[in-house]
């Protein structure tokens, strides 16, 4: 079967083959990496998610023949994916705990609390990249209500470093494509 397979790759080899290739490597390696992932992770749910995530990003890739040891690659996507999903679960952890300590009538529907991770997380997406002072003052400015002059001292720099830290942020916001 698998001669006949090959023979009609060669009648369609930019379809046929990548997808032969991509099968064959899914099939080698989807358990590996689940087991894997569920051992970083803790969850079989989100290993599984995760190993789902890092074949789609397999497929992503524009000549799956040159890719010399597919489980390195598999392994370098699944760890950026393991340290994405700490990231998300930590912001939503600190999120909820903030949310406990509000009074019940700023409390939010599970719809609003969801939304709102969503939206946190989709901010350290875009502020990625930036130095962490610069995060921080974002973060401190725009989510705890800070004043530059509360934000210059906890970072300890002036407050006009706080506005050039702001500027940069901004900047970078309005740069970073969704």
């Amino acid at each position: 079967m698998e001669n006949r397979l090959r023979r009609q790759f060669k009648r369609e080899p930019a379809l046929g083959e990548r997808a032969y290739l991509l099968g064959e490597e899914f099939r080698r390696s989807y358990d590996w990496l689940k087991s894997r992932l569920w051992r970083k992770v803790g969850c079989p749910f989100v290993a599984e998610d995760l190993s789902s995530e890092a074949f789609v990003q397999l497929a992503e890739v524009p000549d799956i023949r040159a890719i010399r040891e597919p489980r390195a690659l598999l392994t370098t996507i699944s760890q950026r994916l393991v340290f994405d999903f700490w990231r998300r679960r930590d912001l939503e952890q600190a999120y909820l705990r903030e949310l406990a300590y509000a009074p019940e009538a700023v409390a939010c529907s599970e719809q609003e609390t969801h939304e709102m991770v969503q939206l946190l997380i989709e901010i350290d997406r875009r502020l990625s990249g930036l130095p962490e002072k610069v995060q921080q003052a974002f973060m401190y400015s725009q989510l705890d209500g800070m004043t530059y002059a509360e934000i210059a001292s906890l970072l300890d720099v002036s407050v006009s470093m706080v506005g050039q830290y702001m500027t940069k942020a901004l900047k970078h916001l309005m740069n970073v494509s969704p």
